[in-house]
């Protein structure tokens, strides 16, 4: 069961450069405002002016301070670029994910990406209590559940879609049970593990974007490139079969590619929710039904619209800051609940 969309004919084949255009200034509005506003009170002309006499043939009177340009490109900078990569990470997934599973309530923890990856930040504190592992950690409980899906679920229901998501419920459980339990022995770690759970963007550096960077490109260009192919498929795994889409094929390889992605953005951003669902949804809405038009926007928007958050996330209760899951979850459940009701009335 899906959303009404436009019939095949009137879907546009490819974004318009209108749509480009609107994505594109998005992101550089919504990034140059990251770099503005914060909480350290850094005069925001004063940044403008930091900002110009970085670029080649151009100088102007810099006035900041050595401590404020370490505030700038050392913690704001890199937060606002690895708030946009995992935006688009987590929105080009959610996208994919809907269109290889032909359903619109899926997202990038469908196959227990979240449950996993907590299960290992878990793990990191309490074996370790260094936070310098958390991320491998992370990323390791990810792939590993989302690994034990798959098995599970071809074991038991073969190629289905339906078995692989059941698979997810149940791996998901079983990695939240085993969480609890860690949680409950080492309460110590009860607050660092429940501030990662959340959503942060906190602590990164360039380090942190240097690290994700090759797993977005690798992941985004797979994507990129299966976007037609997902178009085929919403017709039906027979149909497309019959127009010599290897379907299977196509699954895995969009899946794992989603996957590996989202698993290495929520092992440096925490469990950070509904942006797989939201941004995809907006896009079909304004933009048309077509995966040509949807994965490639859903990286835009999806940057800017994580990136947004974190401005919401850092500036609306300054000095101190909201986890940018709740910011998130504010936006995302309503949205949830209307594509629900979306879904009984194409029903």
């Amino acid at each position: 069961m899906s959303l009404p969309t436009t019939p095949p004919l009137a879907r546009p084949s490819r974004p318009s450069w209108l749509a480009i255009g609107v994505g594109v200034g998005a992101v550089i509005l919504v990034g140059a405002a990251g770099l503005l506003l914060g909480a350290a009170g850094i005069d925001s002309i004063q940044v403008v002016r930091a900002l110009l006499d970085a670029l080649p043939l151009i100088e102007v009177d810099n006035t900041l301070t050595e401590i404020q340009l370490n505030v700038l490109y050392e913690i704001r900078a890199p937060r606002v670029v690895l708030g946009g990569m995992v935006g688009a990470i987590l929105a080009v997934a959610g996208a994919s994910y809907q269109g290889v599973f032909r359903n619109p309530l899926a997202d990038p923890y469908l196959l227990g990406v979240a449950a996993g990856a907590g299960l290992g930040a878990t793990m990191a504190f309490a074996v370790s209590g260094d936070s310098s592992v958390l991320a491998p950690f992370a990323f390791l409980g990810g792939m590993a559940a989302v690994a034990v899906t798959y098995t599970l679920g071809r074991s038991v229901g073969g190629r289905t879609t339906t078995s692989l998501i059941l698979a997810g419920v149940a791996v998901a459980a079983f990695a939240t049970a085993i969480q609890t339990f860690l949680l409950q022995r080492n309460s110590e770690t009860l607050r660092q593990v429940y501030s990662w759970i959340l959503g942060q963007l906190v602590t990164v550096g360039w380090g942190d974007v240097v690290g994700l960077m090759p797993y977005a490109l690798v992941a985004s260009a797979v994507m990129l490139a299966s976007r037609r192919m997902l178009d085929v498929l919403s017709i039906g795994d027979e149909e497309a079969g019959a127009l010599g889409i290897n379907v299977v094929r196509l699954r895995w390889v969009v899946v794992i590619a989603a996957t590996l992605a989202t698993a290495a953005a929520v092992s440096v951003s925490g469990l950070i929710g509904f942006v797989g669902i939201i941004v995809p949804h907006t896009i079909r809405i304004l933009f048309g039904a077509s995966y040509r038009v949807i994965i490639p926007l859903s990286l835009l928007f999806g940057a800017a619209f994580l990136m947004a958050a974190d401005i919401a996330a850092r500036t609306l209760v300054a000095p101190a800051e909201l986890p940018i899951g709740v910011v998130t979850a504010f936006f995302g459940a309503p949205f949830f609940i209307m594509v629900l009701r979306s879904m009984r009335r194409s029903g």
